[in-house]
């Protein structure tokens, strides 16, 4: 009988363990991936807290989120005493009224939104004559850039005949009305595919008009392509192969917005539209030599737009020169009521401002990590001192704030969130790129963050945003060098300053397009904006265009 007892207690006990999907040790082992420790007793009280969480894991695991479904935390970059103003103004674009059509038709390719629009405003070329214009020029050069995703000829055609036929009864739009671009293939568009560059998404369809297309549509421009992005918003690679720099074929276009940098700048598309989490607008558009501009966050409502770091996402124009990124976001920033991270501010830009009234500073601090002084940073510094700008010498917080890398906790936590079905039931097998840093293994790696540091790593981000407030507040536009000097790409992400980055020539050793960066106080774009524009009137960089797509 005893016997008997034993093996039925030995069989309980058996289901018990395999029921029991951890163990006491687990815990112990799992402590020292978060920098904590437990005594023995300890663990013995969490033990059944633990298995219930598990539970309760199980049955959210249960639940199908779909990518647009957002958290109900919503960020926000405002600070106390921050004074907004609430009054829009009339935009007095100054456009050269007698530009007329080229010799050359291929110069077409480069001509500013501006030219484009009093060429069609004029009738001197229809809005279909030019939309075939760049879908030829898209078909001609798309494959060896590797950025496009999918021409939407028909479309285009059809928004391009409405055009002209509005513009012939006298109704116009303004200066996009008629004007080609394309998007980036994370936003979604009815009867398009939409397939955020990755192999699990390359045959989606989502039955949803994205708010930054409704806008652009509602201003009349012309939708001619869905650009290529780095799977997932990462990189330039993507499922069909690597987005490539026009500059130079035989390197990548940096990303995520890959193919919108790569794109705009060989000419296939007078502007288009990117993205940036953490340097997908700037990243691109400096590797390129584009103006991409990175509004403050929540300047831009999100819907329909793919969701990789519901506190980090911002959307942004990319175009050759900042009067045409000024142009394009006047017309798109806004919010639907739909994204509640996104607001209505207005943008009080003006064309013919007067820079010497501007307050322009720069980030000595990291200007003095640039020893060579003859490198292209430290002459955007004596381009505007010949302009007669008194610049004023700012500190700007890095590592005396930011002394832990934040950026990747938040971002890190917010993404595997984003992609969880992906890593839960390995369909992340599926995307080509699967080394130690792609999205694969950083959404496994990712599912380790204690949601205590998450939060916490927030609560340092808002002492971050007050501290950069506070170094701003007196300027209203610093000048900091893109790249190669200090944190400021991830500092600014995460604070929501806007940042305009513009090319200031090439560099000596990889020929490849050099930019400045001018960082702006929240939702004051126009100053960064105008900035950008006086620098590229005292220069020529940004109408320097790459060789092999002049044709």
């Amino acid at each position: 009988m005893k016997k008997i007892s034993f093996f039925i207690a030995l069989l309980f006990g058996i289901q018990s363990n395999a029921q029991d999907t951890i163990q006491k040790q687990d815990i112990v082992s799992a402590s020292k991936l978060f920098d904590l420790q437990f005594t023995s007793k300890e663990v013995d009280t969490m033990y059944a807290g633990i298995k219930d969480n598990l539970s309760v894991y199980k049955d959210m695991h249960k639940i199908k989120l779909n990518n647009a479904i957002p958290m109900s935390l919503w960020q926000n970059p405002m600070v106390p005493g921050l004074q907004i103003n609430s009054k829009q103004q009339n935009i007095k674009w100054k456009f050269n009224k007698k530009i007329q059509l080229p010799e050359n038709k291929a110069e077409l390719a480069f001509y500013s939104i501006a030219d484009l629009s009093i060429l069609i405003k004029n009738k001197k070329i229809s809005s279909v004559e030019l939309t075939r214009f760049f879908i030829d020029r898209i078909k001609q050069h798309a494959d060896s850039l590797q950025c496009v995703i999918s021409i939407t000829e028909s479309l285009a055609l059809e928004q391009a005949k409405n055009a002209d036929e509005e513009i012939a009864a006298g109704k116009y739009r303004g200066p996009l009305h008629g004007i080609p671009y394309g998007l980036k293939d994370l936003f979604s568009v009815k009867g398009t595919k939409t397939t955020w560059g990755a192999t699990p998404y390359k045959d989606q369809v989502i039955e949803e008009d994205a708010y930054v297309y409704n806008r652009l549509k509602d201003a009349g421009a012309v939708m001619v392509a869905k650009f290529t992005l780095g799977a997932l918003a990462m990189g330039d690679y993507w499922y069909g192969g690597r987005t490539k720099n026009p500059w130079n074929l035989k390197t990548g276009s940096s990303g995520s917005s890959a193919g919108s940098a790569s794109a705009t700048v060989a000419g296939l598309v007078p502007f288009a539209i990117g993205t940036e989490t953490w340097g997908s607008i700037i990243s691109p558009s400096s590797t390129c030599g584009a103006t991409g501009l990175r509004p403050t966050f929540g300047r831009i409502s999100r819907t329909g737009a793919m969701a990789l770091s519901w506190s980090l996402d911002k959307i942004g124009p990319i175009c050759r020169s900042a009067e045409d990124a000024a142009i394009v976001f006047s017309y798109i920033h806004g919010t639907d009521g739909l994204d509640l991270s996104a607001v209505n501010i207005p943008f009080n830009y003006q064309p013919e401002g007067d820079i010497k009234k501007l307050r322009i500073g720069f980030a000595k601090n990291y200007f003095d990590l640039i020893k060579d002084t003859s490198r292209n940073e430290w002459k955007v510094l004596e381009t505007f001192k010949q302009m007669g700008v008194e610049l004023i010498p700012i500190s700007f917080p890095d590592t005396s704030v930011y002394k832990a890398n934040i950026m990747d906790v938040i971002i890190s936590a917010e993404s595997a969130a984003a992609f969880d079905e992906l890593t839960r039931f390995n369909i992340d097998d599926e995307l080509s790129r699967q080394g130690p840093f792609d999205w694969p293994n950083n959404f496994r790696v990712s599912r380790l963050v204690p949601a205590v540091e998450y939060v916490n790593a927030n609560r340092i981000r808002y002492q971050l945003q007050q501290k950069v407030h506070a170094a701003l507040e007196q300027i209203d536009v610093l000048i900091c060098p893109t790249r190669g000097s200090g944190n400021q790409s991830a500092i600014t992400n995460l604070t929501g300053q806007p940042v305009v980055c513009t090319p200031t020539g090439f560099d000596k050793r990889s020929g490849l397009p050099t930019s400045i960066s001018f960082i702006g106080n929240l939702y004051n774009e126009a100053a960064i904006l105008l900035a950008a524009k006086y620098y590229q009137q005292a220069t020529s960089w940004e109408s320097m265009h790459p060789p092999l797509f002049l044709k």
